[in-house]
């Protein structure tokens, strides 16, 4: 199932110029930083880079209480468990997810549909790694407006692609609830 070109124009609206959209702090750097920030999927993997193969699925179900824990604090107690359970064959793990816990913490202020939506998928990296690819092998642009043009059809052209997130229609509502003020603006 295709998306039509209206969340295109939402994330676009208001962006006028490529330094709006694709520079050091454009739309793109600016969702990339949101997610690494509270990029629980590199948390995961980083996490599985530690492990043999045989314990991967019982260090990854012990990870999940921690990333789907009610709160920061919930989820601090069950990196605690987690420590005590395998700190004894991998401790690189718990060690790795307490220096980055200032950066974790942020992500338990969301509702659980959005977190959901944050750690089961890679979309805004895909979708920044396909915008820079298609920046890069077009080299110079002779206007600002041609960078433009090329990058929105570059995301016409990537939702046609794109496929239904499971549990979207849920974070979308929350998402809707947060930033009431910028939904409205779009719908006008």
């Amino acid at each position: 199932m295709g998306f039509d070109g209206k969340l295109i124009d939402e994330l676009l609206a208001g962006r006028s110029t490529v330094a709006e959209i694709a520079d050091e702090n454009g739309l793109l750097k600016q969702l990339t930083k949101a997610t690494v920030q509270l990029c629980i999927v590199h948390m995961v993997r980083g996490s599985s880079s530690y492990v043999g193969w045989k314990e991967r699925k019982a260090v990854a179900a012990d990870l999940k209480d921690i990333y789907r824990a009610a709160t920061a604090e919930e989820a601090e107690r069950q990196l605690e468990e987690f420590a005590a359970k395998w700190d004894h064959r991998y401790p690189s793990i718990s060690a790795m997810w307490r220096r980055n816990w200032q950066g974790i913490i942020p992500f338990f202020q969301f509702p659980p549909e959005i977190r959901k939506i944050i750690y089961t998928t890679n979309a805004i990296e895909s979708l920044n790694m396909s915008l820079r690819r298609v920046l890069k092998t077009r080299g110079a642009f002779p206007s600002e407006d041609a960078a433009l043009k090329v990058m929105y059809l570059a995301l016409k052209k990537l939702t046609k692609k794109w496929q239904a997130v499971q549990g979207w229609r849920d974070a979308l509502n929350c998402f809707a609830l947060l930033w009431e003020d910028r939904f409205q603006k779009q719908r006008g």
